[in-house]
């Protein structure tokens, strides 16, 4: 049992054996990862009725166990929301493929089956690919057949990549002008190059399917897919900290795709869309990143946020 401000919490527990195998993710002898636990963490308020469930598809082993969705769980019992966190077994899984998701889905339905959880004021949240996660599995599951969907209210949008064209060109700019630590700059690319069938030079209709937003797509077809949620966003520019640290510009730079995303959306007919600027004195953290933006919000006035997106 796990208490705070006196909500009284129940948490569960389901996650399968690690696999004894891991995953090529590089192209050097030794660029390997080891599978992850697959499951779920499902915290319960206790003692009241639940009236929503908040949703956080982290990996298992990233950044500790449930380590976003932790720091929601004393608000979100007080008013009355479960929290669930759903991990595949794949290491820093970006979702490129249908199994991932496919194994996500079953997770949460048997979530929602066994533990009773209403199906209705569903909110997906999380930074980087927790937040990238959520929206490429709601594209998947709202193209697909399912006999199971969730009633999804909103989305808590937090610092993360929308457009993989931007990224791309992103991490080639690192690795051509060699001032930071390239190794994830090497490994997202080479992961986009292998899932993606290409470059952006060279396939372009790939990347703009697999992005939420991109700029470069002149269709912004994925838009539709969003356009009937409340959806807040967090973004921390931290222009100076980019600039004098990496040598990143604004072109290399989250904001431009979620600014640009909320923008699309409006103009599609959203109208309630909301974008929250951290500024410099909003994050103390001398390392800025998406999980320190995530870290660094006022997870009380978003609970607020979110109870007042319930359906009456």
């Amino acid at each position: 049992m796990y208490s705070a401000k006196s909500f009284s919490q129940k948490m569960v527990e389901y996650y399968e054996p690690v696999k004894n195998d891991s995953l090529k993710v590089g192209i050097e002898e030794n660029d390997f990862l080891p599978f992850i636990q697959k499951g779920y963490t499902l915290m319960l308020p206790e003692n009241k009725e639940i009236k929503g469930v908040l949703i956080f598809l982290e990996d298992s082993k990233y950044d500790k166990k449930n380590f976003s969705s932790k720091q929601m769980y004393s608000q979100a019992s007080e008013k009355g929301f479960a929290v669930l966190s759903v991990s595949t077994e794949i290491p820093l899984d970006f979702y490129f493929s249908a199994s991932s998701m496919i194994s996500t889905h079953k997770l949460i339905q048997e979530a929602f089956d066994k533990h009773k959880l209403p199906n209705e004021n569903i909110f997906f949240l999380g930074a980087s690919l927790v937040g990238h996660r959520a929206m490429r599995y709601i594209k998947f599951v709202k193209e697909s057949d399912f006999k199971f969907q969730l009633k999804i209210r909103g989305i808590v949008i937090c610092n993360f990549t929308m457009d993989f064209t931007r990224k791309w060109y992103q991490h080639k700019r690192d690795i051509r002008i060699n001032r930071i630590d390239l190794q994830e700059p090497k490994f997202i690319n080479y992961l986009l190059e292998t899932n993606l069938g290409g470059t952006p030079k060279t396939n372009l209709e790939s990347y703009h399917n697999f992005s939420s937003y991109s700029y470069f797509d002149e269709e912004n077809r994925n838009i539709k897919v969003y356009k009937e949620y409340a959806i807040r966003a967090y973004v921390e520019p931290a222009i100076e900290y980019k600039l004098k640290t990496q040598l990143r510009t604004l072109y290399e730079n989250n904001v431009t795709d979620i600014v640009g995303f909320l923008a699309e959306l409006e103009l599609a007919g959203n109208e309630n869309t909301e974008l929250i600027v951290l500024q410099p004195e909003d994050n103390k953290s001398q390392k800025k990143n998406t999980q320190s933006t995530w870290n660094a919000i006022n997870k009380d006035e978003l609970m607020t946020w979110i109870n007042n997106q319930v359906l009456k």
